[in-house]
């Protein structure tokens, strides 16, 4: 089956960067798109950044300027790139993609990675 494994996070200072990266292994068709959300203790997951397929993407307002995504199709690999972080981007950042898998039967769903915690502290 189809494994999505992040990987990057760990603890950074204020104002550093951090590049977080998600790859998607097993039968995948095609990446219809990923994102990476994230959760903060008592606080719902929320969308971070996303792309489509066609590269376009989406940012939450309070990462705008600050963080990209991108992706790398031959890698099924989708980043984020994270700059003057904040002690307030403290969070698991949760991989998400949308696939398209299987062969003569396909089928599409949703996939989550496990998580990988980012902590901005000083």
């Amino acid at each position: 089956q189809v494994q999505l494994v992040e990987s990057g996070g760990g603890l950074v200072q204020p104002g550093g960067s951090l590049r977080l990266s998600c790859a998607a292994s097993g039968s995948i068709f095609s990446i219809n798109g990923m994102g990476w959300y994230r959760q903060a203790p008592g606080k719902q997951r929320d969308l971070v950044a996303a792309i489509t397929s066609g590269g376009i993407t989406n940012y939450a307002d309070s990462v705008k300027g600050r963080f990209t995504i991108s992706r790398d199709n031959a890698k099924n690999t989708v980043y984020l790139q994270m700059n003057s972080l904040k002690p307030e981007d403290t969070a698991v950042y949760y991989c998400n993609a949308d696939l398209t898998t299987g062969s003569t039967w396909r089928f599409r769903a949703e996939y989550w990675g496990q998580g990988t915690q980012v902590t901005v502290s000083s």
